[in-house]
């Protein structure tokens, strides 16, 4: 996983996909990047708040999960 701050880095926002793109049926997220199917879908046309906002609730699910 790629491990970006959203609070702290600067700059355009990276996509979080490792190219594990797998849907997992329990928790609706994708097994690699940890995003629903609407942030996928949405990411390429997002503004740059947006992805930070979803990078937040990345770091979120990471830590409520592992």
């Amino acid at each position: 996983m790629i491990d970006f701050d959203p609070a702290t880095d600067t700059g355009k926002v990276p996509s979080p996909c490792i190219s594990i793109c797998r849907m997992d049926p329990q928790t609706g997220l994708c097994e690699g990047c940890l995003r629903s199917i609407d942030e996928i879908a949405a990411w390429s046309t997002a503004s740059e708040e947006v992805k930070r906002q979803v990078w937040v609730e990345i770091r979120r699910r990471r830590e409520a999960l592992f």
